[in-house]
C-alpha cells in the first residue's frame, strides 16, 4: 500500500474543498448573512492551509494500483463528507453531528434524502453549499482531481477513475485520463450552463435557478422549498425534466455528438433502453393516476407521471406531486425503476440499466445452454463481445448489492419502522434516489430514524454511489498490509 500517495491526494482534496467553500462565502456576503460568512471564511483558511501545506511535497513513488485507487476513493469521500457536514454544524443550521454528516453524505452521493423538516427559512449560502455538494458529487470531486492536478502515470490515474465513475465498465474517451477527465467537466459543465439559462427564461429566479441546476445535473434531489417543485412553473418543471434525462445518460453520447459522430453515439444499447423504458412507465403510469382520479386533466397526468418517472430513474428524488397518494401499480412502478436507475458514466445512481442487460443476457445464455450444451453463447453490447471479465464482476456484484440490501433492510427495521418505509428508505439510499415510500416519501424525511440506522444508510448511500467495492475493500484488513 502506498500511503505516501494516499496522504499526498487527501491533502490535495482537501485544498480542493477549501476552494470549493469560497463560493458559499461569496453567497453569505451577497446576502448579507456576516455570521455564516466568517464561518465559511474560517473554513476556507483552515482548509486551505493545511491542504497546502500537506501536500507540499509529492511523493517520490507516485504508483497507484487497484488497491489504491479503490482505498483512496472510499477514504476520500468519507472525509469530504465529514469535512463537508462541518458547515452546517458551524452555522447552527444543523448542530448534531450525525444529522449535518447524513445530510452532507446524501448531498455527496446525490442521493437528496434529507432529515430536515423544513428548508424555507434556510439562510442562503448554507443553501447555496447543500445543493452544491449535489454539483461536486455527480461527476466526483476526484475525477476534478485528476483534471486539474498533475498526477501518476496515465495507466495508475485510471485507478482513480474505475473507482469513482460508475457502471461496470469504465474507460477512456481519449488517450489520456487527464483529457478524458477534463472533457467530461467541461460537458458537465456546459449542461449546467444551459439549464442555468433554459430556467431564468422560464421565469425562475436567478438563485433559484442556479441551486435547482446544481440539483438537476448532479441527479441529487435537494430543493430549497418545502413543496419541492410543486411550486414552479409548468415550463420550469418540464425543462427540469428534460435536463434529469440527459443527465442521466451516458455523458459518452455527448462526446460522440460533439465530435459529430451519431453513428457511434445512437449505437449504445443501454441508452436505448433508457428512453424506451421512461417512454412506457410515463405512459402505464400517467393512464394509471388519470383512471385512478388523481387528476382529471390527461395531459397534467402525462406532465406528472414523465417528471416523476425521469426523477426516479435518474435517482434524482424531485418530485411535484406526493407520489405516496398514487395507485399501487404507479408506486409498484417506480419502485422497480428506483432498482433498475440510469445508465453507466452518467450521474445517476442505480443497479444501472447495462448491468440489468448484462445479467439478463447472461440469464437467457445459461438457460440455452441447458437445452443445447455444446452451443458457444456470448453476451453482446452495442454490437461487442462482453468481455467474460465483466460478465463475472457483474455477477459479483449483483451477489454482493443484493446481501447490502438485506442487511440493511434487517439492521434499520430495528426502528420498527412499518414495511414500507423500512424497505424502501434502504433501497432509495443505496440507489441514491433520496424518497422513497411511506414515512420517506417525496414529502417526507428522515429526521425520526435512530442514530444507528442513519449511520447504515449513510453507509449504504456512499456504496451505492461508489459502486459497492470501494466501500468493502476498505473494510478488509489485507488491503492496509504494505
Amino acid at each position: 500500500m502506498n500511503y505516501s500517495m494516499i496522504r499526498y491526494l487527501l491533502f490535495r482534496l482537501l485544498r480542493i474543498m477549501g476552494y470549493l467553500l469560497i463560493l458559499p462565502l461569496i453567497v453569505a456576503l451577497i446576502y448579507r448573512e456576516f455570521d455564516s460568512a466568517i464561518s465559511f471564511l474560517i473554513l476556507v483558511v483552515i482548509m486551505i492551509t493545511v491542504g497546502i501545506i500537506g501536500s507540499y511535497k509529492k511523493p517520490s513513488n507516485t504508483v497507484i494500483y487497484a488497491k489504491e485507487g479503490f482505498a483512496i476513493t472510499a477514504v476520500a469521500w468519507i472525509l469530504m463528507s465529514a469535512l463537508g457536514a462541518v458547515p452546517f454544524v458551524i452555522t447552527g443550521t444543523i448542530p448534531n453531528f450525525i444529522d449535518a454528516m447524513f445530510e452532507t453524505v446524501s448531498g455527496f452521493t446525490t442521493t437528496g434524502g434529507s432529515i430536515l423538516t423544513s428548508v424555507d427559512n434556510m439562510e442562503y449560502s448554507v443553501q447555496f453549499w447543500r445543493t452544491f455538494t449535489h454539483w461536486i458529487g455527480g461527476m466526483g470531486v476526484l475525477v476534478f482531481l485528476l483534471a486539474v492536478v498533475p498526477m501518476a502515470a496515465d495507466g495508475y490515474s485510471m485507478h482513480l477513475m474505475r473507482a469513482e465513475s460508475p457502471g461496470p465498465v469504465v474507460g477512456k474517451i481519449v488517450p489520456k485520463v487527464k483529457d478524458t477527465a477534463k472533457i467530461l467537466y467541461l460537458i458537465y459543465f456546459g449542461i449546467t450552463v444551459v439549464e442555468t439559462i433554459c430556467l431564468l427564461i422560464s421565469g425562475m429566479p436567478l438563485y433559484d435557478s442556479i441551486t435547482i441546476t446544481f440539483s438537476t445535473v448532479g441527479t441529487g434531489g435537494f430543493a430549497i422549498h418545502d413543496s419541492g417543485m410543486g411550486d414552479y412553473s409548468t415550463v420550469s418543471q418540464a425543462i427540469i425534466t428534460v435536463f434529469m434525462a440527459l443527465c442521466g445518460v451516458n455523458f459518452t453520447v455527448y462526446y460522440f455528438l460533439l465530435n459529430r459522430k451519431p453513428k457511434e453515439a445512437f449505437a449504445i444499447d443501454e441508452v436505448k433502453y433508457y428512453f424506451a423504458i421512461i417512454g412506457i412507465a410515463s405512459c402505464v403510469i400517467a393512464g394509471n393516476i388519470y383512471s385512478a382520479g388523481v387528476l382529471t386533466d390527461i395531459r397534467m397526468c402525462f406532465h406528472h407521471a414523465a417528471f416523476t418517472v425521469v426523477s426516479i430513474m435518474t435517482t434524482t428524488g424531485f418530485g411535484t406531486l406526493d407520489f405516496n397518494n398514487w395507485p399501487m401499480l404507479s408506486k409498484e412502478i417506480l419502485v422497480l425503476l428506483s432498482l433498475i436507475g440510469a445508465c453507466a458514466g452518467s450521474t445517476g445512481g442505480g443497479f444501472k440499466i447495462s448491468r440489468a442487460l448484462i445479467v439478463i443476457k447472461n440469464a437467457r445464455n445459461e438457460l440455452n445452454f441447458v437445452v443445447h450444451p455444446k452451443a458457444v453463447k456470448r453476451v453482446y453490447m452495442d454490437g461487442h463481445t462482453v468481455e467474460g471479465t465483466t460478465v463475472k464482476s457483474v455477477s459479483a456484484y449483483l451477489g454482493i448489492y443484493v446481501l447490502t440490501l438485506m442487511v440493511s433492510i434487517f439492521l434499520v427495521s430495528f426502528d420498527n419502522f412499518d414495511f414500507d418505509t423500512t424497505v424502501t428508505s434502504v433501497v432509495a439510499t443505496l440507489n441514491n434516489i433520496g424518497p422513497g415510500l411511506g414515512m420517506v416519501g417525496p414529502m417526507g424525511n428522515y429526521s425520526q430514524f435512530s442514530p444507528l440506522s442513519k449511520i447504515v444508510l449513510m453507509f449504504d448511500m456512499l456504496a451505492g454511489r461508489l459502486e459497492l467495492l470501494p466501500i468493502f475493500v476498505i473494510l478488509k484488513p489485507k488491503t492496509w498490509r504494505k
